[in-house]
């Protein structure tokens, strides 16, 4: 099943997120879920202010994993987060 994860940052934490920003690709780079598409949330000032995921997992306790594992949720970056099921119907990256 596809996932969408969309967390944003807390306010003023900027700063934590870059002290950090490393150790999080690190942990992306060991592939601790299947993903299809992730990259840095921006603002209109093009500032980071979150993240995105669109992976594959069997379900949502499988998304809670590799959150909980994430640097970034371990350093208490991250605060609103949005986690849905999704149903893939057009894909214009594919092509």
């Amino acid at each position: 099943m596809i996932w969408i994860i969309v967390c944003k940052d807390k306010p003023g934490s900027l700063d934590k997120r870059l002290s950090i920003l490393e150790d999080h690709r690190k942990y992306l780079s060991t592939n601790p879920i299947k993903t299809l598409v992730s990259g840095p949330l921006m603002n209109e000032n093009d500032m980071l202010n979150g993240s995105f995921f669109m992976v594959e997992a069997d379900n949502i306790d499988e998304i809670k994993i590799f959150q909980k594992n994430d640097p970034l949720f371990q350093a208490d970056v991250w605060g609103d987060v949005f986690i849905s099921p999704f149903n893939k119907r057009v894909d214009n990256l594919s092509s």
